[in-house]
């Protein structure tokens, strides 16, 4: 298909689903536009809940795998907004819209750049996954249908990044911190104050630096966020709870960390989830030398996405811009969509050539 009337189609399909509410777990209704979408040109696919996901047409086992990802889920619009969040409204070379950048407009390239290369015949295969729950690392998103999909070689993450390469994601974990000490009077200063212990702590968190450091996010990080202790004035408290933020690089597993904390604090340390993990692309892989010879510029991305669950080597790649992403009136340049879908298309061509060659 000409790239103009991938364009088109995808501004349309974008509109669509600008026009309709997809809240995390509420996306039944984009699931359907999506699937409309693939049923108009005759393209087989499979639905799990609200995640959507199509093969190419030449689809062989034999063959390696490459996922195209994108999430049709958004939050939900904040009150700065002064335009119908879910009207889309095209001025001065954009398009307006809540999930327009974040992610309708990777979304809808990537879908783009499926459908050119549907029937082709190609020496690797591709699926195309429309995920649900992303904006909420939701258990019935991309997580529940990675065992009903085949495993790739590599995953193309669609998220706005101003077609820069994110070739490695910071990973979250939240922990739940717990001082013990013992209650007493606080006029006859008896027990033993919970509070102070986890200053003793937080003082330490502060400073806290980890060993290791990666070559693109830099340091592992740890913030203290929240602190709750006592509940009567006159009463020395016997528990002091606190929430550490950790945002770990890819030179850390999350497991990793958290022994790294453990062996300095002297809280108990109850991490909530062990989901998150960081990511990054394997020295060596194909993808690094397509980034290469189309010199895009590579950087690791502090802001999470599906690659955090995805346990196959990813990247992350989409028109937009992140920073425009949970904003009031948010929007995608146009100009942008086209260049996604010529960009995408641009990588995989090189990804083609380079798998031809070796």
């Amino acid at each position: 298909m000409e790239i103009d009337q991938l364009y088109q189609d995808a501004v349309q399909l974008l509109k669509k689903l600008i026009s309709t509410p997809s809240f995390s777990i509420e996306e039944n209704t984009t699931a359907e536009i999506i699937a409309s979408f693939f049923e108009e040109r005759g393209i087989p696919f499979e639905r799990s809940g609200n995640n959507i996901w199509a093969f190419s047409k030449n689809y062989d086992p034999s063959l390696p795998t490459i996922w195209l990802n994108s999430h049709h889920d958004t939050v939900k619009p904040n009150a700065g907004y002064t335009l119908d969040p879910f009207t889309p409204i095209e001025r001065e070379g954009k398009l307006f819209g809540l999930g327009s950048n974040d992610a309708g407009g990777p979304l809808v390239s990537l879908i783009a750049t499926f459908c050119h290369f549907y029937s082709q015949e190609l020496p690797f295969n591709l699926i195309m996954i429309a995920s649900a729950e992303e904006e909420i690392s939701g258990p019935n998103g991309i997580a529940s249908v990675i065992s009903k999909i085949p495993a790739c070689e590599l995953a193309i993450v669609g998220e706005p990044t101003l077609m820069d390469l994110a070739v490695a994601e910071k990973g979250l974990m939240v922990i739940d911190a717990k001082s013990y000490g013992k209650a007493g009077h606080a006029a006859r200063e008896e027990g033993v104050n919970a509070l102070y212990l986890a200053l003793d702590d937080l003082v330490k968190v502060r400073d806290f630096s980890f060993k290791r450091e990666s070559e693109f996010l830099g340091k592992t990080k740890v913030s203290a966020t929240v602190i709750q202790a006592g509940k009567q004035h006159n009463v020395v408290p016997d528990v002091c709870e606190f929430t550490l933020d950790v945002r770990v690089t890819d030179s850390y597993s999350l497991e990793e960390a958290l022994e790294e904390l453990k062996s300095s604090l002297k809280s108990e340390l109850t991490p909530r989830s062990m989901r998150l993990q960081s990511s990054h692309v394997p020295k060596g892989h194909l993808i690094l030398e397509v980034a290469k010879e189309l010199k895009l510029k590579t950087y690791g991305s502090p802001t999470l996405s599906d690659q955090a669950l995805i346990p196959y080597p990813s990247v992350k790649i989409g028109p937009g811009d992140s920073a425009r992403s949970h904003t009031a009136d948010e929007f995608i340049y146009l100009n942008e969509i086209q260049e996604g879908i010529s960009g995408y298309i641009q990588l995989l061509e090189t990804y083609k050539k380079l798998v031809k060659s070796a």
